[in-house]
């Protein structure tokens, strides 16, 4: 499955201060702000988004199982690298004791979206799909 895709782009600098929210060298507020703005218009509804020490989190409105995207800069000092990943990662989870859920489809539809969202900003260059287990 691909959940894992990296770009290069100018378009996503840091907000004065951002890093007083995360850790100090990461970012991606702005773009957290893109992607959940043209969520929508893919079909996929997203939940408010939030920052973790390793970036923003952007929960994905799904019945079955919980879903999210994950997206920051990478932390080379003064690097316009950025890398977007979405949990889980996994082609099954576990729900309960004996019982497995296949995510394939619906994290295909957020991989799709995502995908489409990022190929259509003009400033986003070099996008690469791979899989979590795979080294950039």
């Amino acid at each position: 499955m691909r959940t894992h895709v990296e770009f290069i782009s100018n378009a996503f600098p840091p907000y004065p201060g951002e890093e007083g929210e995360i850790n100090p060298g990461i970012w991606g507020k702005r773009l957290a702000e893109f992607i959940v703005s043209k969520l929508p218009s893919h079909g996929i509804q997203a939940g408010g988004f939030y920052s973790e020490d390793w970036g923003w989190e952007i929960p994905i409105k799904n019945e079955a199982f919980p879903i999210f995207i994950g997206c920051g800069n990478q932390t080379e000092p003064g690097s316009t690298s950025f890398l977007c990943f979405i949990d889980p990662s996994k082609p099954e989870i576990r729900k309960g004791l004996f019982k497995k859920v296949s995510t394939v489809a619906d994290v295909g539809r957020v991989a799709d979206a995502l995908d489409a969202i990022l190929k259509s900003h003009p400033d986003i260059k070099d996008l690469r799909w791979r899989k979590e287990d795979e080294t950039p």
